[in-house]
Order: structure tokens, then C-alpha cells, then sequence
């Protein structure tokens, strides 16, 4: 499902309860986070809605290489040329993307979270937890990319080891991963908070590196997870602070 201009020239595409991102710049396109495997065909998509070429997308930048972010980043590698950029802490994640860190066992949330299992019965039937992994990346560590939209790199580790947020201050916003959602894929509930420990490498470092997002003081913040937070970076990351983990 595209959703246009949810930032100024920033569309949000959500598939099995999963957000990704394509950003426009001068008739160039990047793409943030790379969904599920099937949301290859909401890529055609929504390049034809928005009236675009395959070959106007120049760049995937990820915020984070878990299982349900990078669900096309090699098919888009291979078939459309296109580097994919992560955070060198993450490498080895885009290469084993079910490998991952976590607090607690991710089998307690499954068997008693009883809001998440129509979000977990979509990932399984979007083949979410199958991801082909990414052969070749592009290493980034700050700074800003030299992609459409020039992101600046806010590095918010801590739901992984090299999770970053994506900062477009023309654009008044942030896209931020899953630093912190606007829904919990693990429990089912809204509202700004951190996804469950179940997929949380370092649940108290993620809680302090929200400051970075914070800082930046934009209008909106883009999640990988649920609705647009446009009540100011400052007070969505306060009230995530506020909801915790679970």
C-alpha cells in the first residue's frame, strides 16, 4: 500500500505490517529499507504511480538488516544495479538476516501475544522471514550519503548493532527504523514505543541513542512499523521513552 508524500517527497510503501520508503530528488529516487520479499511487486507499483522509471532508483540505503528490512535489497542489487548501502556494524547481518541479537526469546511473544498474531501470519504469507541475503553492500559508518536526498546518518544502535535513522532536515524528517515504531510487531500495540526485546540487541542502549533522533527537532518521523508520528521528534521519542520495551 503506497501512501504519497507522507514527508515532502517521501513515500511510505507498507507491506505485512512493514514500512519502507522511496525519497525523490530531482527525477533521482532512493529507496530506505527494502521491505519483504514480496514487496517487489509493490516496488513496480508504486514506481508507476509516482510515474517513474526502474532506472530512475539510484540507491537502498537500510536502516537496519533484520529479516523484514532487506526483503528485496538483493533482488534490487542484482536486477536494477543498485548499491545497498548499510552501517558497517550490520554487515554481517545482511548476510545472515535470522542471526540477530535479542534480549529474550522470541518463542514468549509468539505463544502469548495474542494482538500480534494476525502481524506474524502476514509475515509468514509475504515469505518475511526468508529473505534472500545481500551479496555485496556498500559500507557506511557517519556523515552524510551521497545518494538522492543526501540523508544525514544518525547512528541509533541498539536494536541492532548498527541500526541508523535517516535525517532529510529540507524535508522536516526522519526516517527512523525502528529506533523506536508506531507498532510493535511483537505484541500488537501502538503508539510511540520500542519494538519488544525479542528483537532489541541492547534494549538500554537503543534508549539513549533516541537522542540523536530527538536532537534533530523535526516535524515527522517515519517508522519501520506502523503510522507516521507527526507530533515532533522530541515528544514521539519522550513518549517511547515512556512505553519502554517489552
Amino acid at each position: 500500500m503506497l501512501t504519497q508524500n507522507v514527508a515532502d517527497g517521501i513515500h511510505r510503501i507498507e507491506d505485512a505490517y512493514t514500512n519502507w520508503y522511496i525519497v525523490e530528488d530531482a527525477g533521482a529516487l532512493t529507496i530506505v529499507d527494502a521491505g519483504v520479499p514480496t514487496s517487489w511487486s509493490s516496488l513496480e507499483a508504486a514506481l508507476g504511480a509516482l510515474g517513474r522509471r526502474r532506472t530512475d532508483v539510484r540507491a537502498l540505503i537500510l536502516t537496519h538488516a533484520h529479516f523484514d528490512h532487506i526483503g528485496f535489497a538483493e533482488r534490487a542489487r542484482t536486477e536494477l544495479g543498485l548499491a545497498v548501502y548499510v552501517h558497517e556494524n550490520d554487515v554481517p547481518l545482511t548476510r545472515h538476516p535470522l542471526q540477530y541479537s535479542h534480549e529474550r526469546p522470541r518463542s514468549i511473544y509468539m505463544a502469548t501475544q495474542v494482538k500480534a498474531m494476525p502481524i506474524v501470519a502476514s509475515l509468514v504469507r509475504h515469505r518475511a522471514f526468508w529473505p534472500p541475503p545481500v551479496a555485496d553492500v556498500r559500507r557506511f559508518s557517519n556523515g552524510s550519503l551521497d545518494v538522492p536526498g543526501s540523508p544525514r546518518v544518525l547512528f541509533t544502535p541498539g536494536h541492532t548493532l548498527g541500526h541508523c535513522a535517516f535525517h532529510f532536515p529540507d524535508r522536516d524528517a526522519v526516517i527512523a527504523g525502528d529506533a523506536f515504531v508506531m507498532l510493535d510487531p511483537y505484541t500488537g500495540s501502538t503508539g510511540p514505543t520500542l519494538v519488544a526485546r525479542a528483537a532489541v540487541a541492547d534494549s538500554e542502549r537503543n534508549l539513549a541513542s533516541l537522542d540523536a533522533i530527538a536532537e534533530t527537532g523535526a516535524a515527522t518521523v517515519l517508522t519501520g512499523h506502523g503510522e507516521p508520528w507527526t507530533g515532533g521528534a522530541a515528544e514521539g521519542v519522550r513518549r517511547a521513552r515512556e512505553a519502554g520495551t517489552a
